[in-house]
């Protein structure tokens, strides 16, 4: 049986769609909703790389992607392995190679910080002084990351361990210093390449569970004009479901927008809110 027809229900069935509303603190259930301003526009955007061989095609790795990331949304881009996530997570971080070839745009609506899958943690440093590093590479002001890294070292599960080493932390300790390291550096807009990627199942679904009890935006940026959101690249569909407000499904390389879906049921528990046969339909997609 072809696999297409079960996607183009999958589409179908929620097209067109819009960015999810989930309620920002302090947001009254029933009010007007309020403009929401986008951190992130991805228009059109196609990008190839030079081929090794002597006579070979270019790679097309993205083909004409059209994104927009709402403010204080969560969205996560799922797809199979080299369809071009990472990309696409780079080019809205305005970190792409440089001999990669471009066409259409990616923009943000605010400076970003970057968390790899590795947590790239200094084993000469600190928990703390190691949570410092993204502040003073960002050039926030000592004393107040200082105060915000106490703050966040409890809010994080990380209380009493300031003066603790890399290595006497457990893998999923050393992901919380490393996305606190990140949010510290305050910029709005958070984008995170498969983080709990290395960590072992039981670590990574205990992750997942606790990053889906924070409301993230909170704890990036500092209060200002600057959308905040949060844009997570993973392969894992549970993962995806666990945290997102928005999920991006991507085809086989070259990366195109086969599936965009929006968290439904506000009130269930997360783990309800998409249909995951639907997104794993889409990522059996091969047309």
């Amino acid at each position: 049986m072809s696999r297409e027809p079960v996607l183009e229900r999958a589409v179908r069935a929620d097209a067109p769609l819009a960015p999810a509303s989930p309620a920002g603190p302090g947001a009254a259930l029933g009010s007007a909703p309020h403009p929401r301003r986008a951190a992130i526009t991805v228009q059109g955007l196609s990008v190839s790389f030079a081929a090794t061989g002597r006579g070979a095609e270019p790679v097309r790795v993205l083909d004409n992607v059209t994104l927009e990331v709402a403010d204080r949304e969560f969205v996560a881009i799922l797809g199979p392995s080299g369809c071009g996530k990472s990309t696409l997570l780079r080019a809205m971080g305005s970190l792409l190679d440089a001999r990669a070839s471009t066409h259409g745009a990616a923009t943000a609506g605010g400076s970003t910080a970057w968390m790899p899958q590795r947590d790239c943690l200094l084993p000469w440093r600190r928990a703390m002084a190691n949570a410092m590093v993204g502040a003073i590479a960002a050039g926030v002001p000592r004393e107040r990351a200082a105060a915000r890294a106490a703050r966040l070292f409890e809010d994080f599960g990380l209380a009493g361990f300031e003066s603790a080493w890399p290595h006497q932390l457990s893998g999923g300790m050393r992901q919380r210093l490393a996305l606190l390291r990140t949010c510290l550096s305050e910029r709005p807009v958070l984008l995170l390449d498969e983080p709990f990627g290395a960590l072992d199942p039981v670590t990574r679904r205990r992750m997942n569970q606790w990053l889906a009890s924070l409301e993230l935006a909170d704890w990036i940026g500092e209060d200002g004009e600057e959308p905040r959101a949060v844009v997570l690249v993973t392969h894992d569909v549970d993962e995806a479901i666990a945290l997102a407000d928005r999920i991006v499904v991507l085809s086989g390389r070259p990366g195109r927008i086969v599936l965009e879906v929006a968290a439904q049921h506000a009130g269930a528990a997360r783990g309800q809110r998409f249909d995951r046969e639907q997104l794993l339909a889409a990522l059996d997609y091969e047309g």
